[in-house]
Order: C-alpha cells, then sequence, then structure tokens
C-alpha cells in the first residue's frame, strides 16, 4: 500500500523548514508514496503564538544571543519544561490537531520538537495511528526533541546517537543519517565556469561570507575587515533576506568591486558553496550539512551561544574549521589559511569525510521500510532517562 507522508517543520529559524523541504522532494520522488504534505505547524497557530515561535526567536538571536544561550543550557534537562511547554502547544494548535487528524498519515516526520510534541500526545492517546520520526537538525542533541511517544530518531552523527543510547533510547530506534539537504549538494560543479558565470577570476581564490537567510549578524563589520586582507581573495557576499544590509555593504565597498560580489537571497547556495575556498559564517545545522557535503572549509564567526556553539565543536573536533573569536582577526586567520593549501586541502577531505549528503534518502528508505511499533515511556521510565542525563 502506498504511504500518506506528513511532514512538519516550525519557522523559528530557516533550518528547520529547509530540511523539511529536502524530505517533501525525495519523499515525492519515491513510487512507494501516495501523498507528501509539507506543511509549517506555525501556519495553524494564531498570530501571538506565531510571534512567540519566529519573530520573537529572530530578535533574541539579534539583540541577545546570550539568552538564548543561556535558556539552551538551563532547558537542557530532560521534562523539565515538558509539561507547560506541551499544555501552551496544545492550547494554541487546535487547527492544527484536527488537520492532522484529517489527513490521517501513515508517516509523519518532524524537523521541529514543537510538532513532534503534538503529533507524540495524539498517538500516545490513541487519536492517531501514524508513524513518528524525528530529524534532529544540529549535530548535538537537546531535551526538547525528547518524545514521550515515538517510533525513530534520525540525528546528524555518531556522538548523538551514543548520547541516545545513554539516555535509554534504544539503539534500533536511532539511525545516523545526517541532516537532510537538497539534492542539489550532491552534483558535480564546474567551478571555473561557474566563476566566471559570477565575473570572478577563476585563479584567485573565493571566500564564501554568509549572513544567513535573515542577514543578521556583524556582516558589516566583518567586510570592513576583509578591505583589508592582504591576499588577492575574492569575497562573495551573500546577504540574506535583509536588502538594507546589501545596501549598506555595496556602499562601504565603493570602489572595490572587483574584489567584491554582493549578493541578496539565492537559491544557488550550492553553486556559491562548490565554487568558494573558505565559507565564513555562522554554524547552523543546516548551513553546516550544506558546506561539509561540498567539501568547504569553514571560518567560523559569531555562533549563536547553545546550539550553534556545539556545532562549532564538532566543526573544530574533527578539522574542518577555525573559529574566529575576535573579528578583529578575521584577516589574519583567512590568511594563514590562504597561505597553507596544504592545510585546505586536508579540511577540505575531512568535511568530505564527516559529511552525509544522502540523507534525505536515507530516512526516506528507512521509513519506507520501518515496521517498528511506537514506543512510549512510562513515568519511571522517563526519570530514568533524566536521571542518565547527568547532573543539572
Amino acid at each position: 500500500m502506498k504511504k500518506r507522508v506528513l511532514i512538519m517543520s516550525a519557522g523559528a529559524g530557516a533550518g528547520h523548514i529547509k530540511a523539511a523541504e529536502a524530505l517533501e522532494l525525495s519523499f515525492a520522488a519515491d513510487s512507494r508514496v501516495a501523498e507528501v504534505i509539507n506543511n509549517d505547524a506555525l501556519q495553524y497557530t494564531n498570530k501571538l503564538f506565531r510571534d512567540f515561535y519566529s519573530g520573537f526567536y529572530t530578535s533574541l538571536v539579534r539583540s541577545a544571543p546570550n539568552f538564548l544561550g543561556w535558556w539552551y543550557k538551563t532547558s537542557d534537562e530532560p521534562w523539565h519544561t515538558d509539561r507547560m511547554r506541551h499544555m501552551l502547544d496544545r492550547l494554541n494548535t487546535k487547527p492544527l490537531v484536527r488537520f492532522i487528524r484529517e489527513f490521517d498519515p501513515h508517516i509523519t516526520v518532524c524537523t521541529h520538537f514543537m510538532p513532534a510534541g503534538i503529533i507524540s500526545h495524539l498517538i500516545a492517546a490513541k487519536q492517531l495511528q501514524a508513524h513518528l520520526s524525528i530529524v534532529v537538525t544540529d549535530f548535538d542533541f537537546h531535551a526538547m526533541w525528547l518524545s514521550r511517544s515515538f517510533h525513530r530518531y534520525f540525528v546528524a552523527i555518531d556522538e548523538t546517537r551514543a548520547h541516545l543510547e545513554v539516555l535509554g533510547i534504544p539503539s534500533e530506534r536511532i539511525t545516523v543519517s545526517g541532516i537532510p539537504i537538497d539534492a542539489v549538494f550532491q552534483q558535480p560543479l564546474n567551478r571555473e565556469q561557474s566563476r566566471l558565470e559570477l565575473e570572478l577570476n577563476p585563479e584567485k581564490p573565493v571566500l564564501l561570507l554568509s549572513a544567513g537567510a535573515f542577514g543578521l549578524g556583524p556582516t558589516e563589520f566583518m567586510v570592513e575587515r576583509l578591505l583589508n586582507l592582504n591576499s588577492n581573495a575574492q569575497t562573495v557576499v551573500v546577504c540574506g533576506r535583509n536588502g538594507e544590509l546589501k545596501q549598506r555593504i555595496l556602499q562601504l565597498i565603493n570602489n572595490r568591486s572587483s574584489s567584491f560580489k554582493v549578493l541578496g537571497y539565492t537559491n544557488e547556495m550550492h553553486k556559491l558553496m562548490k565554487m568558494a575556498d573558505i565559507f565564513i559564517g555562522k554554524p547552523g545545522g543546516m548551513t553546516t550539512a550544506e558546506a561539509i557535503a561540498c567539501g568547504l572549509p569553514m571560518c567560523v564567526v559569531a555562533p549563536i551561544p547553545g546550539q550553534e556553539e556545539r556545532n562549532s565543536d564538532h566543526l573544530l573536533e574533527e578539522g574542518i574549521a577555525v573559529k574566529c573569536n575576535d573579528l578583529t582577526t578575521l584577516p589574519f586567520k583567512l590568511e594563514r589559511l590562504l597561505e597553507d593549501p596544504d592545510r585546505l586541502s586536508r579540511m577540505k577531505a575531512n568535511a568530505l569525510r564527516f559529511a552525509k549528503p544522502a540523507a534525505s534518502a536515507t530516512i526516506v528508505n528507512t521509513l519506507l521500510a520501518d515496521r517498528l511499533p511506537p514506543l512510549s515511556f512510562s513515568k519511571r521510565q522517563r526519570a530514568a532517562i533524566a536521571l542518565a542525563a547527568g547532573p543539572e
């Protein structure tokens, strides 16, 4: 029997949405699937709740990242905020619950913990018979991703699988798939031709500076520092959806346009990453998965305290990235890399070894063949998980 598939994300950061889009494409291309729906769960909630999850988060990223880091650490305790959080979610998501029950999917896949909690509750209450899988979109696992009832977790790396096993999640319910990215990141690219199309010199190194989808972070200051580079590198600056930022960057570089290319939001990040020599930016889970799939060494700047700092730790440990703690030293960090082609080659090889570009296909093939029954944690089992997580 062909399957009805529901993919649920939440628009709190672009990564959850992009992971869901990659999965949608893979499911839709599979003949074993009758129908696939990919929805942002927040579109079924009221404006106040939607703004809290998306707008408030973005505003904290912009103005109070240290608060996010504090909250990440404080809430990273199994079931600590579970009851209150799920109560608030269920009170504000009645249209979402109605939609899920009417669609009645065979398979549900969540790339954000909010809809996963809603679907988990429906399964535990026997109001839904669907298979629930949860795709973690960062390298590390935060306690908010824990669900009381589920079928399977998909995680990015072996270390996260080890963490979940110690917590008490059965190993057969954990798949190290990687973070799902668009299949275009697996396609070969003519680097020289792509550089020429962007009016870049194919013989000179290319730096790719990304402000992320929303154009946040200290991008202007980084461009100011890059104007002082002693090397002959060319820099592509991606400003995301922040049109004002793009205009400010264009004014800043003034007559240096031959060394800089300034772009807004783009759907061709795969081309930019494959033609570049070094990526400069924040290590979000999706951005990192895409970069390493392209074998692109990274210079990590301004990671959000919490999940992005942990992503950064893994990149540094694997020899894929350098980290610039003080942006005043950004030219120094980059020049040292550009002057050491052997090191850059090793970083590229490390990235390709660490990458899992076929994550989306792995998830789809696993779920369409899966026969696992649901697993629900009792109160005693939840207490054991909290104890296994260690001291606060």
